[in-house]
């Protein structure tokens, strides 16, 4: 018995055809089946020119080592940049972030636990952080890990 690679239904070994989808089958030829490689959905590194990222790699991770103020670098050095672009709008939904978590620390330290809370999660967006740094550096253009989920600054 062998399978039709298109309906999967189970044919004779002798079928020429399959009488469910049509498909036609080569005597003696063997079907080769590409392997499956998973494609990460939040790396965009692909859409940019190998050339944009050269030339403008070091204002990307300035985006992510001075929060606002390498944001307002960056936009100035490099504001043609689609790469540039990219990170800054990366950085911005880090910093955004960071900025809510820090009035959340600050409000809510009448209560501990959610001052606590803030200031961990203000710990886990450095370490994002540091993460996207580097990626930029490698010319890389990855959305941040743990907030790509959030749909702002698109």
């Amino acid at each position: 018995m062998k399978l039709c690679p298109k309906c999967n239904m189970q044919l004779e070994d002798s079928a020429a055809f399959c009488p469910n989808c049509g498909t036609q089958f080569i005597p003696n030829a063997t079907v080769t089946q590409q392997p499956y490689v998973p494609v990460d959905s939040a790396d965009h590194t692909a859409e940019f020119e190998a050339a944009d990222i050269q030339e403008n790699k070091l204002f990307a991770a300035i985006c992510y080592l001075f929060s606002f103020f390498g944001i307002i670098v960056a936009l100035l050095a490099a504001k043609e940049s689609p790469f540039v672009k990219f990170h800054i709008r990366e950085s911005l939904k880090i910093s955004v972030c960071g900025v809510i978590l820090m009035l959340l620390a600050i409000v809510g330290i009448i209560t501990i636990i959610v001052s606590v809370a803030a200031y961990i999660c203000i710990l886990i967006l450095a370490v994002v952080e540091v993460i996207c740094f580097f990626r930029a550096l490698k010319g890389r253009a990855v959305e941040a890990p743990i907030i790509k989920g959030l749909n702002f600054l698109k």
